[in-house]
């Protein structure tokens, strides 16, 4: 089974002389990175380049949350490759063009690069690969986003996993024990090249600056993912099994969006469980569930390898004559946090300030979406790509397409949270929904989850006008979970048919 880090070049001896390219992409730290120490062997002097390539067909834009992050990310490798004495070159344009005249110019005999296996990403990746061979340079194309090559799982009778369990046996059956990889010597290459400034390319907002919650909550960059995965590990991954559902306490790691900009990679990640399992800090089960999480991520790219327009398309084929509402009114009231339930809105409202919700959040808001209202989960999944700071190209679909019911492996289409329960069970004191929808926080935790409920004293006595201050919910749990149970019926037997 192939693991990371992989070449999929065959190294010819090079000269010492000549220097490498690393091209960084989803990959913006030094340590554990299998293209910067492959550009770095035998002692070559090495040329940093970073393209932010919004040119080249079929790749998706980032949204905006994910802009600001990547701002703060190319800054922060900017910093960490000056203490080597590395410039970060900085080009905006075409990647199959920028790479090779990058690399001609800086006289490059080695481009290495970790590779991308989204559809239309792996075709610039070829692309640049062919013209760089043509220009008579190696090329050492490298994994290291992921744990395994897409397509290398198999199940034990040979086949592709398609639920996430065979999925995860599958990958942990014949993986070797991982070991991360050092930071490289690093030598400076001579070069006169200069580098676009970051600030021309407009990555944060500006009118309106919409972006000081996420300032308040996040660094972006390799120190502060170092920083952000040490304190989980003393601080977080005891009683991560049990307690990473509670939004309102500390046991989730807050590392998605240094996985997915690649400033963690996720062998840090699991060695780093490992290693607190082993040394007692955490028990098995805390370890094996945290590593489930990132083994998720994992099945997503796989999935996303497997389905290019995962984004776009059901899994599940059955779901494309699903009855889905066209309704602005209930979907600006889910994206603005205004349904009327405690706990979707402040999931709503805490993703729209910080650029990042929850996990188990996540999940009671997408179902209210699809099952509740039942607009479509391109919709939700179209929202979170503009508001996620971890917005990520295969969890970000393929989550959604778990909580809609028409991904792999996915929630049953009879699996309707009802959000009162949700949040009475993992916000029991509701000071995760007084923290985000403060016009509730004087209402006890008997009524915070059903404001509705509450007496016209109780109202009073919060300082609430229902319907005013707060809005009364826009839809009927129960007669939204029979409507959805109806939709679903329509399509119920060509699912299983197609199961």
């Amino acid at each position: 089974m192939a693991t990371a880090p992989t070449s999929t070049a065959t190294r010819q001896p090079a000269s010492p002389i000549s220097p490498a390219l690393v091209w960084f992409r989803d990959d913006l730290r030094l340590a554990d990175n299998p293209a910067l120490c492959a550009a770095a062997a035998e002692g070559r002097p090495v040329v940093a380049l970073y393209v932010l390539d919004e040119d080249s067909p079929g790749l998706r834009p980032l949204g905006g949350a994910a802009r600001w992050w990547l701002a703060g990310a190319l800054r922060a490798l900017q910093d960490e490759l000056s203490l080597h004495g590395v410039p970060l070159l900085l080009r905006r344009g075409p990647a199959a063009r920028i790479v090779p005249d990058v690399a001609r110019q800086a006289g490059c005999g080695l481009v290495a690069f970790n590779i991308r296996t989204e559809a239309a990403a792996a075709k610039v990746d070829e692309a640049v690969t062919a013209r760089l061979r043509a220009d008579g340079r190696e090329v050492c194309p490298t994994l290291g986003h992921l744990l395994h090559m897409p397509g290398s799982v198999r199940t034990v009778a040979g086949g592709m996993p398609r639920t996430f369990s065979a999925f995860m046996r599958g990958a942990v059956r014949d993986r070797p024990a991982l070991a991360v990889l050092q930071v490289p010597l690093l030598r400076p290459a001579a070069h006169a090249l200069a580098s676009e400034a970051l600030d021309a390319w407009h990555l944060l907002p500006t009118a309106p600056d919409w972006a000081g919650g996420l300032r308040a909550a996040w660094t972006p960059g390799e120190p502060a993912a170092r920083a952000r995965l040490e304190g989980f590990m003393e601080d977080g991954l005891a009683g991560y099994g049990t307690k990473r559902d509670r939004p309102d306490l500390p046991h989730v790691s807050r590392l998605s969006p240094h996985l997915r900009f690649g400033e963690l990679s996720p062998r840090q990640a699991i060695v780093a469980a490992a290693s607190a399992g082993a040394a007692g800090d955490a028990p098995a089960g805390d370890v094996r569930k945290f590593e489930a999480e990132v083994y998720w991520r994992e099945f997503s790219y796989h999935l996303l390898h497997a389905m290019p327009d995962l984004s776009r398309r059901n899994l599940q084929s059955a779901f494309d004559a699903f009855p889905w509402r066209e309704c602005s009114g209930d979907l600006k009231a889910w994206q603005h946090g205004r349904t009327g339930y405690p706990i979707v809105d402040a999931g709503m409202r805490q993703l729209w300030t910080t650029g990042w919700m929850h996990n188990r959040v996540r999940m009671v808001v997408a179902s209210f979406l699809c099952k509740h209202l039942l607009i479509h989960w391109q919709d939700g999944e179209h929202w979170f790509w503009d508001t996620l700071v971890d917005a990520d190209p295969a969890s970000n679909p393929a989550s959604w397409q778990w909580v809609a019911g028409s991904g792999a492996d996915a929630a049953p289409y009879f699996r309707i949270f009802n959000p009162v329960l949700q949040g009475e069970k993992f916000d029991p004191d509701g000071s995760y929904v007084r923290t985000y929808v403060p016009e509730l926080a004087r209402l006890s935790a008997r009524l915070i989850h059903k404001p509705w409920e509450a007496s016209s004293l109780d109202l009073a006595h919060a300082g609430i006008r229902l319907g005013v201050d707060y809005p009364r919910p826009i839809v009927d749990h129960a007669a939204a979970r029979e409507r959805a149970l109806r939709a679903f019926e329509h399509t119920r037997k060509e699912i299983r048919s197609a199961g």
